[in-house]
């Protein structure tokens, strides 16, 4: 059997956004794949719900079938209520980024575009009676006056960026791209209108425009043909604001009304055509320190009702809130202990959540079944990974309690590699219990001695597990002769309110003190070597391997990535993230600069001896470079062992969603790094190696191995 390599990434397939069809029989997905260094494909599928129902291992009934062209990104595949018809968008045939919205009918003929609009199209959702659309865009005032969020001229050509540049805002950044006056609108398109001359028409006749003003909507969600409910960001300051007006759009009369207010950071929406509208909800009093919860409204008589106040879990996204088929259960899904939990409670109240499945890391799911089918008879269709996959795509019965798993997306892919199972541990810190898992490399010895590499996650209010995104990542380090440890520390999500807020004003000390409890039982294992230790992480993982070897000389070398290294730079430099300086902090820099300096690596670079690596994003504007810039200053001019790789072109999802070229290269370079310093590990020191020596990713074709084979342990 092979090991797994970093340039592996290049041959593996995931799934996203499975979308069960009305009648239950199919399953529409994405599935996305590198095909070369800069270029990730995504295309939506589909499959047979039905699987193979008498074969427990797994063999699906048939091959998933490619719907669409791999020409551009496509996302967000949705049926149309009769199930006729697939929406998606896409960046076909563009120039840019921009995704444009497409429809396929699925008995025959070929996709057909019903949007050329400037602001690019997501969020998208079909009205009950199938014959509109409704999306969001993102447009500047001076578009929509010359109405080029309806149709773009062709002789149209946008500028790269305003020059000079002119800030307006609080929030003025995110995701990689400068907002420059554009606000989120939401849009309804005729689902049978068409771009390319089909129809003759005017494409601007088919879309019609729900909001205005100097605001930013989102959320759309039909109560039925002639309602569309959304949300606005609304306060004195939206930007700086967490409070959320729930709108109601009324066609037949074209009036737009506030229905209620909620708080959070952002709001999911799901609707029935009698007006029970379900939301999520945040206490806006340090929110980031709250879970979220789920509530009904019931427009009706302006009643609230609060679904999930006694369960000790927040609503999460890895299944958006959605009603069921009888319109009075709704089904959510909650980080728990490590997997993805799926719970169902009556929208009345009536009785509490219960749990229908936890089913593994999920990676987006819908619900579905015959009309009035209750929690006892309906069928969930979900992505998820599990240790021994990287993904594919399931669906739940509840009327036999079974998972079938209808893709294998990485079967010869799989029955090639060395792939291991973590074990899961569980021990104490300071009183509370924090789970943990190892991951030994193939062909594992236990009798033999091998280093130790660290994994901290980010958030810090994240959960992580066996699987999902880090999959690759972990069982690569493995592979390269590594134990990995990784854990879900103090701030971490899916352990109840009071674990996540148990780091209240104290990322560092709190989160250090778990993960070297968990550091030092795995240590206590014969076959770890404790003098090996390596540490990494990214985001508020970044933070933590900074802090941490500014608190101790444990760890032969560290690699930070994406990190926060300064709190006042990053609350003054990061979108809306600084709210989590106000929310778990409790503090702001003109208050309590010094105290902030204290809480940050910065405040201890001085005490820095390990030898560190740092990894950034140039365009990330969740955690922006100039704190990782402050932090890789600082440690030079200390004499410390440090390089600073940067990646152009790339935001805060540099791991997940990079440049394919680009996601190898980082796995590779941490790998080079603990290398150089490891005892087990005949290699130099990085800083001492030709800068491309020992990395596939350098390679034209961003393949092939240039992992040396005497660089594994």
């Amino acid at each position: 059997m092979e090991r797994v390599t970093a340039a592996d990434y290049h041959d593996i397939a995931t799934p996203a956004d499975p979308r069960l069809s009305p009648d239950g029989d199919r399953v529409a997905f994405l599935r996305q794949e590198p095909i070369d260094g800069e270029t990730t494909e995504s295309t939506v599928y589909l499959v047979d719900a039905a699987g193979d129902e008498g074969d427990d291992a797994g063999d699906t009934a048939e091959d998933p079938r490619r719907l669409t062209l791999a020409e551009g990104a496509d996302a967000e595949p949705r049926w149309s209520p009769s199930g006729d018809r697939i929406a998606f968008t896409a960046t076909r045939g563009a120039d840019d980024d921009r995704q444009q919205l497409w429809v396929l009918p699925l008995a025959a003929g070929e996709a057909r575009r019903v949007t050329d609009v400037v602001g690019g199209v997501s969020e998208i959702a079909w009205s009950p009676d199938g014959e509109r659309i409704a999306f969001v865009q993102s447009v500047t005032a001076e578009d929509r006056e010359a109405d080029r969020d309806l149709s773009v001229p062709e002789e149209y050509e946008p500028e790269d960026h305003p020059d000079p540049r002119v800030i307006d805002r609080t929030v003025y950044r995110s995701g990689q791209r400068y907002f420059d006056g554009r606000r989120s609108h939401v849009y309804v398109a005729d689902a049978d209108a068409a771009v390319d001359g089909a129809t003759g028409g005017d494409p601007a006749a088919g879309i019609e425009r729900v909001t205005d003003g100097d605001a930013d909507f989102g959320a759309p969600e039909w109560g039925g043909a002639e309602t569309l409910y959304f949300t606005e960001a609304v306060g004195d300051d939206p930007d700086d604001s967490v409070e959320i007006a729930i709108r109601a759009h009324d066609f037949g009369t074209d009036e737009t009304e506030t229905v209620h207010e909620t708080t959070g950071w952002g709001a999911a929406l799901a609707a029935t055509g009698d007006g029970q509208i379900a939301f999520t909800h945040a206490e806006a009093e340090r929110v980031s320190m709250r879970q979220t919860d789920l509530r009904v409204l019931d427009r009706e008589s302006g009643d609230v009702t609060e679904l999930t106040a006694d369960l000790d879990r927040g609503v999460g996204r890895a299944l958006a809130p959605q009603w069921g088929p009888d319109d009075a259960t709704l089904y959510f899904a909650t980080p728990d202990e490590g997997k993805t939990a799926v719970w169902h409670v009556p929208g009345d109240g009536n009785d509490e959540p219960e749990r229908l499945c936890r089913p593994g890391t999920v990676a987006g799911g819908t619900v579905g079944g015959e009309a009035g089918a209750g929690p006892e008879e309906v069928t969930v269709a979900f992505a998820a990974s599990e240790w021994d996959h990287p993904g594919d795509v399931f669906v739940y019965d509840a009327g036999d309690g079974e998972k079938r798993r209808l893709t294998e997306l990485n079967a010869d892919y799989l029955a090639e590699r060395a792939v291991g199972e973590p074990e899961e541990v569980r021990f104490e810190s300071d009183g509370t219990e924090i789970q943990g898992w190892v991951l030994t490399p193939p062909e594992f010895d236990p009798e033999g001695e091998y280093p130790l590499a660290v994994e901290i996650h980010g958030g810090p209010h994240a959960m992580w597990s066996t699987a999902g995104t880090m999959w690759h990542e972990f069982q690569t380090l493995a592979a390269r002769g590594y134990v990995v440890f990784w854990s879900n520390p103090r701030g971490s999500t899916g352990y109840g309110e009071a674990f996540m807020q148990a780091i209240e004003r104290d990322w560092g000390a709190v989160t250090l003190a778990d993960v070297m409890a968990g550091v030092e039982a795995v240590a206590d294992r014969p076959y770890v070597d404790e003098a090996n230790a390596f540490v990494t992480g990214g985001s508020f993982g970044g933070f933590m391997t900074a802090w941490t070897v500014g608190q101790t000389d444990y760890f032969r070398a560290a690699v930070s990535q994406r990190g926060v290294y300064d709190l006042t730079g990053f609350y003054g430099s990061t979108d809306a993230a600084y709210k989590l300086v106000e929310g778990d902090f409790d503090a702001v820099p003109s208050e309590e600069p010094a105290w902030l300096w204290e809480q940050s690596p910065t405040g201890h670079a001085d005490a820095v001896d390990t030898p560190t690596l740092l990894v950034h994003a140039e365009d990330d504007t969740r955690t922006p470079i100039c704190t990782a810039e402050l932090y890789h200053r600082l440690l030079r001019k200390n004499g410390v062992d440090t390089r600073f790789v940067r990646y152009p072109r790339e935001g805060h999802e540099l791991s997940r969603s990079g440049e394919p070229a680009h996601v190898v290269d980082r796995i590779e370079r941490i790998a080079r790094w603990f290398d150089g310093y490891s005892e087990h590990h005949d290699a130099p020191r990085a800083l001492d190696r030709p800068d491309e020596e020992g990395l596939s990713a350098a390679d034209d074709e961003g393949g092939e191995g240039g992992e040396e084979s005497n660089d594994e342990g």
